[in-house]
């Protein structure tokens, strides 16, 4: 063992090899020497395990491309593109919505030089950012004016603390969600500031509850749409738009969090029913927050869409600028919105929009597609079958619909459906399934046609 460890090259002999060399000028010598290091170490822990001559030979002969291998790993971001064949379409733990390539276009020209994020080309003076969003929401939701923070959350936080920082806030119980990492609204409502007077029981609320719990310092109505739970059975909610004489006759905003911030009528297309932006501000509410990056399909992002006046109290908080989005979120988001303009061109272009509504005859001829795809693809020893699956919306949006769609099973022998999932999980571009009755599987709603090559290397590269 002793001359084992006696025969490992050093630091010097290696950085002259001809290989490393060519290393060291792709990437850096400091990550290619970080690189040897951790090379070397996983050397003499196998020396230390009982490597033999003969296998340290072999070590030795392929040193330059373990050197390779361990550089790459240096040098991979932590955050990476997977495939998603779980069939839940707004995937939180995988980023939400996927947004279409015309979209990153506009993103790389604007990332690969300066823009006028905050400069007013027509005067020649400093600009603001919300002007690239604000009128093509006005145009989509008809509010009167609009503005763009980094996400929904952060939006209901600074209209509470500008609106009813100091003042009381009336909420439903019904409606005190938690939503994602548990983040709930009475912490949110907590931080801003306002008071929080929950009003009503868990499955009813009526309008006397608000009257009578409104006071000298009631600041607003806050509804919020729950859009990540339903309550079923003996119950009662208050419509905004019977809400409308409490604001006239005290004095008070109605506020209203959407969550998901659908923007048209998905039910046309098989999907439940989701108040829009547009059909809320039609009911007469002063301000409503909806997720950028949810059923709009876009990038995250909190947006407020209401009031002029109240928008421009808004824009003048403190807070705006600690949760203002980046010129990426605000290039992501005005391309996505700019779909909008065209109901058709919007199924079409915003991917999250078309995986909803793909028909069932469309789902199962791609995963026939799919079939077909890895049988030809002379991958040994696996089974391929057609499956019927349940999709769903996923991102706490519509959560009492559910989705048929089709998918795939993989089987193999020798290799159980955890060892599969694994494996498709630790591949190069990761592929994440389902175990569905002890067999991994895939749902075709949320690959792509041009992810079935990277589903047909991932199980290549599984090996025996």
């Amino acid at each position: 063992m002793a001359n084992l460890f006696s025969q490992l090259p050093k630091m010097d002999e290696l950085l002259i090899r001809e290989k490393v060399i060519l290393l060291i000028d792709g990437y850096s010598r400091k990550t290619v020497m970080e690189a040897i290091r951790i090379s070397l170490d996983q050397l003499r822990q196998m020396i230390r395990d009982g490597l033999t001559e003969e296998g340290f030979s072999h070590e030795m002969r392929g040193l330059d491309e373990r050197i390779a291998g361990n550089l790459e790993l240096l040098w991979e971001p932590h955050l990476k593109r997977v495939i998603n064949g779980t069939g839940v379409v707004i995937h939180t733990n995988l980023g939400r919505s996927p947004v279409n390539s015309e979209i990153l276009q506009q993103m790389a020209a604007i990332s690969q030089g300066y823009s006028n994020l905050e400069y007013a080309l027509e005067e020649g003076t400093r600009g603001s950012r919300y002007s690239h969003l604000e009128e093509i929401l006005q145009r989509i939701t008809g509010a009167e004016s609009a503005m763009v923070v980094n996400n929904n959350a952060a939006a209901v936080l600074l209209i509470l603390s500008t609106l009813a920082k100091g003042r009381e806030v009336l909420t439903s119980r019904g409606e005190l969600i938690e939503i994602g990492g548990a983040f709930r609204i009475p912490d949110v409502c907590e931080q801003s500031g306002a008071t929080l007077i929950e009003v009503g029981t868990t499955n009813k609320t009526h309008l006397r509850d608000y009257e009578n719990a409104i006071s000298e310092n009631t600041a607003a109505v806050l509804k919020v749409h729950t859009s990540n739970y339903r309550i079923m059975g003996f119950t009662e909610a208050v419509d905004t738009k019977e809400m409308m004489h409490l604001k006239e006759s005290h004095g008070i905003y109605i506020i209203e969090d959407l969550g998901s911030g659908v923007l048209i009528d998905l039910s046309k297309y098989g999907l439940e029913y989701e108040p829009t932006v547009r059909d809320v501000l039609e009911r007469g509410v002063d301000v409503v927050s909806f997720s950028g990056d949810k059923l709009l399909g876009g990038p995250q992002a909190g947006v407020i869409c209401g009031k002029k006046e109240i928008i421009d109290q808004i824009k003048k908080n403190p807070l705006t600028r600690a949760l203002r989005v980046d010129k990426f979120t605000i290039s992501a988001l005005e391309s996505t919105l700019r779909y909008y303009i065209d109901e058709e061109l919007a199924i079409r272009q915003i991917p999250t929009l078309h995986m909803l509504v793909a028909t069932e005859q469309q789902l199962r001829e791609r995963a026939e597609n799919l079939k077909a795809h890895l049988e030809g693809a002379n991958l040994s020893g696996f089974e391929f079958n057609l499956l019927e699956m349940e999709s769903e919306v996923g991102g706490g949006s519509l959560p009492m619909c559910r989705l048929l769609s089709y998918g795939l099973t993989v089987e193999r022998q020798g290799h159980s459906a955890n060892q599969l999932e694994c494996g498709m999980r630790s591949a190069k571009i990761p592929v994440i399934g389902r175990i569905i009755k002890d067999r991994f599987a895939m749902d075709i709603r949320t690959i792509d046609d041009a992810e079935f090559e990277i589903i047909e290397q991932a199980l290549k590269g599984l090996g025996d």
